[in-house]
Order: structure tokens, then sequence, then C-alpha cells
């Protein structure tokens, strides 16, 4: 489903990824670790199109994302939901505008229609008659379920997650995993989930990668990433601070 080979990018004179090479097969749960301002959040708009690479190529479910102009981009990122970091909700708009507005835009529904998509996603994030509330009227964990709404309520095939549970507790923490399971598992979606929090990285991910020195330096399972005897992994995963020079 999803390819990135080589991928190469710099903003000026920093480079923020060196020769990124992966795959994710459809259907499989990927969690991208790494630290903060390591290019994880770069990675993530390579696959959407948002940023062209210098080099490399994203290949999405046959497609190669590189050249191409958005008009072409568009039926690519058809395919694609994000949840976005602060979920990114209009501050104007109800929830059900905020998760209907895709489809209004597109303006290929009835109203009748959008209100019944946008019933049926509330119900899969358990939300269910919270349509006519506000975004300032909701909890961060509401406000993350009503984000995730929005980026399935065309069901897409591949669901991007950027630092899902930031700023939630763990009680919310954990709900916002198995919420993300729980799509998983329904829509039969391809996952893609960056994230800092290792409890979450442990529960949602068929696979993990660890982006460090701009390149995956490693991947493997859930059991495999948090028993690793690597000192840079061992240190990440368990939260242990090292001087600078020992990442760079």
């Amino acid at each position: 489903m999803i390819e990135v080979r080589d991928l190469r990018k710099s903003f000026g004179r920093h480079p923020i990824l060196d020769g990124v090479s992966f795959r994710v097969e459809s259907g499989e749960s990927v969690v991208i670790i790494g630290r903060s301002g390591g290019g994880k959040s770069v990675l993530l708009k390579h696959l959407i199109g948002l940023l062209q690479p210098d080099s490399g190529s994203v290949v999405i479910d046959g497609t190669n994302l590189c050249g191409l102009n958005e008009r072409q981009l568009l039926p690519v990122r058809r395919k694609f939901g994000m949840l976005f970091q602060g979920a990114a909700l209009f501050d104007s708009l109800t929830v059900a505008e905020n998760i209907g507005f895709p489809l209004a835009r597109e303006r290929r529904h009835t109203p009748a229609e959008i209100r019944r998509k946008v019933a049926e996603a509330l119900e899969m994030v358990e939300l269910a008659g919270t349509e006519d509330k506000k975004p300032s009227e909701l909890s961060g964990g509401m406000r993350k379920r009503v984000g995730l709404a929005r980026a399935i309520i065309y069901q897409p095939e591949i669901v991007l997650y950027d630092e899902p549970t930031t700023g939630l507790d763990p009680v919310v923490s954990d709900s916002i995993d198995k919420l993300i399971l729980r799509v998983r598992d329904r829509l039969k979606v391809t996952t893609v989930v960056v994230t800092h929090d290792m409890r979450s990285a442990r529960t949602v991910g068929n696979r993990i990668l660890m982006l460090h020195d701009r390149r995956i330096y490693v991947a493997g399972t859930p059991e495999e990433i948090f028993n690793s005897t690597d000192p840079v992994v061992h240190r990440f995963v368990n939260g242990i601070s090292v001087p600078k020079e020992h990442y760079f």
C-alpha cells in the first residue's frame, strides 16, 4: 500500500530525511517513533504529497507521487484520512459540520446523506448525539474523536495519525488507542501512527519503525523493539536521556 524509497529532504542547508526507505502492507498497523524534530511529521507530509522530496520516491498503491501536480494528487489523497495532533477542528462549526465538511465541500451528497454519514461516523467513535455541540464544549479526548470521525467519513483506505494521544491523560489515551484499533478492524484500513507515547506504540503497532539520524534506524515487532539491547533503541523506548552527541 505504501512504499518509500531512498527518500531525501532538506530545508536549506539542514537535512531532515536522508535515505528513508520502508514499506507498509495493506491492512498493516505501523507506528513511527523517534525524537522530537527528527522528521516524523515531515515524513507524514510526504506520504500525502504535501511535500515533494529532493530525491527518492513515495509510492501509494502503485502510484508514484513525486512530480504530480495538485490535480493529479487529488485521487491519491482521497485514499487517506488524517487525524492531526490538535484535531484541527473549525471552532465556528458544530461537530456535525466539522465532520461533514469534506463531503459538503465536494457537493456530491445531499444534506440527508451527509447527516446519515455523520451519524455513522460518530457512532463508530462513540460520540453519538453530539452533532450540535461546538468544539469548545468538548474535552480534549472528544475533540480527537471528532477529528477521527472527520478523517474516516468517506471511508479512506489509509489513516494517518499524528501524535493521537498528545496532551491526554493515560485513561483517555488508552481509549484513543482502542479506537484506533477498532477503526482499523472495522474499516480494514492501513494505519500509520506517529507517536512519542511508548505505551501507545506498543498497543497499536503490528510493527514499529524508529526514525533516527534522518533514516529508519530499526524496524521490528513491538516485542523486538521494546526488548532491544541496542543502546539507541533501549534508551529511547525507556526514556533515558544521554548527551546530544550520542544521537548525532
